[in-house]
């Protein structure tokens, strides 16, 4: 996962050695050398993450990162604040200014790039959360602010915690916050008992059951699918916990526990995910039947086209272009012709099931007309747009589908036309018709394969 990472601190040789590091596992690093200059930096770059010293001349990084989390513009990037200071008192006082997270120097390198990746990962989905939000308020008058989600009542927390008595004492040092404690006494209960409700899950990961595949099935489960995961661990178990940030846990504490950081951490994940709520809160209000497919429940063309041209416009900000693909089922007239519209309609929804299980959160499905669908893929290269076209395409084919009047078994699967957003004047017009070019260039090749525009890079010749 690429993204673009602002590395602040006043000691040029910190800067270069953090510098190093990132690049080495390919993030592009932007550099600034105090807080004032951060703050331009961030304002005028729009990166995914902040890397911030605390202690600075002029502005130190507690007054920087206030600052960032107050002005719009940059209030959505996540900071993490690295620093030689290591009381737990210095590390809540960065969390309540509004730090995602805080390391201390010297950086342990597990540390630093599993926080990395989970909190950028983070970003993408909440900066897609908001890009849905905006796309959808040109259409509707009742989106409501999701920035003003700042509901500070009581939180429903599930805690795994085999121990008995530190079980207890978690729930002692959760008081101040907790409405509602919910403890499971078997893991399979704990899948079972979280849902959206749960604003908070914390996971200890010591014991008998597998904590990472606690949070694995918890990632799997629509239902728990973002609600944050705070992970308690021992020092020497950051490997594990890496791989725990890695599956999808959002935040984590080494023991000995601190109080008043146990507590900023989770007010921290209950903001977020109170946040997210709403957005989707949002979301769901504004959805419409003029932004939808009745069919099958996808986005329809109107809605596409505004999202598309919000992420070509992003690209004037840095970001990267997505790609696209353009998706017709092959030979679907034949299907209404021999086995009516009503099977058609059956088809339809169950290559739309497909799909939908096989691309990212913050990946675009919607239906463009017809037989024909498009899949909008934010901020990715080539290579990954070509392997996750050549994995839908396989979905669709290796079963058929079944249809009910009369039941019967229909052989399905689609041709695929890909295209790669070229430079920062790029437009959806000129997306779709390169897309187009390279659809039609995989039907006359025999269908069921993929085809990346020019028409003459195919990537799988597939039986038609």
């Amino acid at each position: 996962m690429s993204a673009r990472i602002l590395v602040v601190d006043d000691v040029e040789v910190n800067v270069r050695l953090l510098d190093a590091k990132l690049s080495a596992e390919y993030f592009n690093v932007l550099t600034a050398f105090d807080g004032f200059q951060a703050l331009k930096v961030a304002q005028d770059e729009h990166p995914d993450l902040i890397l911030l010293d605390v202690m600075m001349p002029r502005l130190d990084g507690f007054e920087t990162c206030r600052r960032l989390k107050a002005d719009p513009r940059t209030c959505d990037i996540p900071v993490v604040m690295v620093t030689a200071l290591s009381e737990a008192s210095d590390r809540v006082r960065g969390l309540e200014a509004g730090a995602d997270d805080f390391l201390t120097k010297p950086v342990n390198d597990i540390a630093l790039f599993s926080r990395v990746r989970s909190l950028v990962r983070l970003r993408r989905t909440m900066e897609e959360w908001r890009h849905r939000e905006d796309v959808y308020g040109r259409f509707s008058a009742l989106i409501e602010d999701g920035r003003a989600a700042e509901d500070s009542g009581p939180a429903r927390v599930l805690l795994w915690e085999e121990s008995t008595n530190a079980a207890t004492r978690l729930a002692e040092m959760m008081a101040p916050i907790t409405g509602e404690l919910v403890r499971p006494t078997v893991p399979e209960d704990l899948a079972r008992q979280c849902d959206a409700s749960i604003d908070l899950v914390i996971l200890n990961t010591m014991g008998k059951a597998d904590a990472l595949r606690i949070i694995s099935k918890l990632r799997a489960q629509e239902v728990s699918r973002l609600v944050p995961i705070l992970l308690i661990a021992d020092p020497d178990e950051l490997p594990r916990v890496a791989k725990g940030l890695d599956l999808g846990a959002t935040d984590y504490l080494l023991r000995p526990l601190d109080r008043n950081e146990l507590l900023a951490r989770a007010r921290t994940q209950v903001r977020r995910k109170r946040l997210q709520d709403r957005l989707q809160e949002n979301y769901q209000k504004s959805l419409s039947l003029a932004l939808t497919d009745s069919l099958t429940g996808l986005y329809n063309r109107r809605y596409f086209t505004v999202h598309l041209d919000g992420l070509l416009a992003r690209m004037r900000e840095g970001a990267r272009g997505p790609a696209l693909l353009m998706i017709d089922i092959d030979w679907f007239k034949r299907v209404n012709d021999a086995h009516g519209h009503a099977a058609g309609d059956e088809v339809l929804r169950e290559v739309t099931a497909r799909i939908t299980r096989h691309v990212r959160a913050f990946d675009l499905l919607a239906r463009y007309g017809g037989e024909e669908f498009v899949v909008v893929l934010p901020d990715t290269d080539r290579r990954v747009a070509e392997a996750v076209a050549e994995r839908l395409r396989v979905v669709v084919a290796e079963q058929p589908i079944r249809v009910s009047q009369p039941p019967t078994d229909l052989s399905i699967s689609v041709s695929i036309g890909l295209a790669i957003t070229e430079d920062a004047n790029e437009t959806s017009a000129s997306l779709l018709r390169r897309a187009d070019e390279a659809l039609y260039a995989a039907k006359g090749r025999g269908r069921n394969r993929v085809v990346a525009f020019p028409e003459q890079a195919i990537l799988k010749d597939a039986v038609a």
